[in-house]
C-alpha cells in the first residue's frame, strides 16, 4: 500500500479549504481535517468548518468527532486521524491532510505523537488549577526553566500548549522540544507532499481575516456561541477558541459586542502570524504565494502543477 499523502497547510483564512476541495476532485481524494477546533460538534461557524453543501460530496474526516467539553490530546488526534488516512489509502484514494494546526500535521506524518497523557492521572487538572491560581506569567516562567526553546516559541497566552508542554515534562522527564528533535530523526509514517498557502503582502491575509469575521457574524456566529454557552457545554480547550472566548466575555458583560468582535479579528491576525512562523520553519513545505487578484482556480492550477511534478496526477 502506498503511503503517499498530500498536506495543505497555512494560516487561517488563507484558502486551504477551497484548495483541498479542488484537489480532491481532481485527484480522487478525501480530506482529513487537521484543525484542533473543527473536531468539536456544534462549533461550526466560528471554526470555519465547511458545511455539508460546501463539501461538494467529498468525504471529510476528523470533523465533529468530539463534544466541546471533551479533553483532546495530540496523541488522541494522531491515532484517529492516522486510522482515517490508512483507510483512505487502503481504498485506493488519496488522503489530503488539510489544516492549520501544525502539531496535528506533524504528529500524523511522523507517527510519533505524545503517548503520555496526564488527563487520567490528574497532572493536567493540577496544572490547570495552578494556572488559575498563579497566572500566565508564573507558568511561562516555569516552562522557561525546563524548556526554554518551547517557552520562546509559544505565545505567553497559549494556555493549552504551555500546560501541555509542562504536562509532558512532568510525566516523561522529556521536553516537547526534545521529543520533536528525536522524532524528526526517524523515518516518517507517510510520504507527505506538502503545500503551503500564504499571501503577499501579508496585509492581504489580514484583510481576508477581518472580512471572514464579518461574514461569520452574518452567518450566525453570535447565536451559535450563545447557544453553546447557555447549554454550558463550552469548557476547557473549546472555551478558549478564538471567536468563542471573546463572545463569552460579551455575554458575561466583560466586553461590549464591538470590543468582542474587534478582539476576534485581532486575535485571529495574531494567530495567523504564529501559524506562519511555525510553518515557515518547515523546509518540506512548497509555498504557493498569491494575492487577491489571483482567483482560486489559478491557485489550484499552481498546486496541481507542483503535485504533477512530484508524481501525483
Amino acid at each position: 500500500m502506498s503511503k503517499r499523502i498530500v498536506v495543505i497547510a497555512g494560516p487561517t483564512a488563507s484558502g486551504k479549504t477551497e484548495l483541498s476541495l479542488a484537489l480532491a476532485e481532481r485527484l480522487n481524494g478525501e480530506i482529513v481535517s487537521a484543525d484542533s477546533m473543527q473536531i468539536y460538534r456544534g462549533m461550526d461557524i466560528g471554526t470555519a468548518k465547511p458545511t455539508i453543501g460546501e463539501r461538494r460530496g467529498i468525504p471529510h474526516h476528523m470533523l465533529d468527532v468530539a463534544e466541546p467539553g471533551d479533553d483532546w490530546s495530540v496523541s488522541r488526534y494522531e491515532q484517529q486521524a492516522s486510522n482515517c488516512v490508512d483507510d483512505i489509502l487502503r481504498r485506493g484514494r488519496l488522503p489530503i491532510l488539510c489544516g492549520g494546526t501544525g502539531l496535528y500535521i506533524n504528529a500524523v506524518i511522523s507517527g510519533a505523537g505524545f503517548q503520555a497523557s496526564g488527563a487520567d492521572s490528574g497532572v493536567r487538572a493540577a496544572l490547570e488549577k495552578q494556572w488559575d491560581a498563579q497566572g500566565a506569567d508564573a507558568m511561562c516562567a516555569r516552562l522557561r526553566a525546563v524548556d526554554p526553546e518551547s517557552a520562546a516559541r509559544l505565545h505567553p497566552n497559549d494556555r493549552r500548549r504551555i500546560i501541555r508542554a509542562l504536562e509532558v515534562y512532568e510525566l516523561t522527564g522529556e521536553t516537547i522540544s526534545e521529543h520533536n528533535r528525536r522524532t524528526r530523526e526517524r523515518p516518517p509514517r507517510y510520504d507527505a507532499v506538502m503545500l503551503g498557502l500564504k499571501t503577499d503582502p501579508r496585509d492581504v491575509l489580514y484583510q481576508r481575516i477581518d472580512r471572514r469575521v464579518g461574514k461569520m457574524v452574518e452567518q450566525g456566529l453570535i447565536e451559535e456561541v450563545r447557544s453553546l454557552w447557555q447549554r454550558g457545554v463550552l469548557k476547557g480547550t473549546a472555551a478558549q477558541a478564538i471567536g468563542y472566548k471573546e463572545l463569552i466575555d460579551y455575554f458575561e458583560s466583560r466586553k461590549t459586542l464591538d470590543e468582542a468582535l474587534r478582539a476576534i479579528q485581532q486575535k485571529s491576525r495574531n494567530y495567523a502570524k504564529r501559524q506562519l512562523t511555525w510553518f515557515q520553519a518547515d523546509d518540506r513545505i512548497h509555498w504557493i504565494v498569491y494575492n487577491t487578484v489571483e482567483a482560486a482556480d489559478q491557485v489550484t492550477e499552481k498546486a496541481t502543477i507542483f503535485l504533477q511534478q512530484a508524481g501525483l496526477k
